[in-house]
């Protein structure tokens, strides 16, 4: 088990310490369950009440700090303590699965893949024809990456997760367990003789650099050219993202989301769980679309939409004002 000082994770966040504990640090834990041996995190005032009944011997909060840690307890004051937050995470971090061997015996590695420097691929992976792996890519166990694909240095693809042939990673992506990258769009046309007739899906998936993407996610592959998640893009688990969709640089989308084909996203767009884009939507850079909501056209930039249909939020809180007033009889 890892064990810091106080002063010693202080050095480390480069903060500020405050009060003293002789209490060894072990792990850090939520400021309502943490004990004496735990370090916790205030990152918002309105948690600074829970101070007084926590066991937790440390807490790493905000320069504005209104509160005093007590006897034998101790804050490190940093300059934005849910960033902070990150760097104590990583201090604790366990490390990831190991590899006794680069390549897993077990593992498939069609003679025409090109492999990096580093890379490991792990037990019951298939590499199929002609894919690249650069330096440090890692493969944990049954992942498997399809013919044509290129992945970019220090990317992990992790165990069940497919990469569908002709996509393209970026370096530093991680993709989730069972994610799938480059399935088929839902493309399909009534046909009087045949019902419902499919149509071909052969465009592929790019990923730009440091692009993770949850377990359980689909990026589909365009119908034609391709779907596209730019630098950075931080998508949840069980997200849908539909072919030809384009999003921008650093755009996050939560849980249980999904955007309908072709729709584009700005750059920074934020899209809350639970919602869904209708197919040939623009969302401008920066926008919110809050959890839950239905978006059926356009959002301009910097703009936050709300609710089923999606309005700009403070209509739709008038609305769900006045329908409150209007159920309690008091319109």
């Amino acid at each position: 088990m890892k064990t810091f000082s106080a002063q010693q994770i202080c050095d480390h966040l480069q903060g500020e310490l405050l009060g003293t504990t002789s209490h060894e640090i072990n792990s850090p834990e939520q400021i309502e369950r943490a004990n004496d041996n735990q370090i916790t995190f205030i990152g918002n005032k309105k948690y600074e009440k829970l101070w007084a009944d926590s066991k937790a011997a440390v807490a790493v909060v905000n320069s504005d700090i209104s509160i005093e840690p007590g006897d034998n307890r101790a804050f490190i004051k940093v300059n934005n303590a849910d960033l902070a937050m990150a760097l104590v995470l990583e201090l604790f971090a366990e490390p990831g699965p190991q590899f006794d061997e680069a390549i897993h015996p077990t593992a498939v590695v069609h003679p025409t893949a090109v492999l990096g420097e580093d890379v490991r691929i792990g037990a019951g992976c298939y590499v199929g024809a002609h894919v690249k792996l650069e330096n440090n890519v890692t493969l944990y166990a049954n992942a498997t990456v399809l013919d044509k694909v290129t992945i970019g240095k220090f990317s992990t693809i992790w165990s069940g997760a497919v990469i569908r042939e002709n996509c393209h990673l970026g370096a530093y992506c991680i993709i989730h367990p069972n994610a799938t990258i480059g399935a088929d769009g839902f493309g399909f046309r009534p046909c009087p003789q045949k019902g419902l007739v499919k149509i071909p899906q052969i465009g592929n998936v790019i990923l730009g650099n440091g692009v993770e993407i949850g377990a359980g996610s689909c990026v589909d592959r365009g119908k034609f050219s391709s779907t596209i998640l730019g630098d950075g893009c931080k998508i949840d688990n069980l997200v849908q993202i539909g072919h030809n969709s384009v999003l921008g640089k650093f755009c996050i989308m939560a849980g249980s989301s999904g955007l309908a084909g072709s729709v584009t996203l700005g750059d920074g767009v934020i899209i809350g769980g639970s919602a869904s884009i209708k197919d040939h939507s623009t969302i401008g850079s920066g926008a919110v679309i809050g959890a839950g909501s239905g978006v059926i056209g356009d959002v301009p930039a910097g703009k936050t939409y709300l609710g089923y249909p999606a309005l700009e939020a403070r209509t739709t809180l008038k609305q769900w004002a006045t329908l409150k007033r209007i159920t309690e009889g008091k319109a």
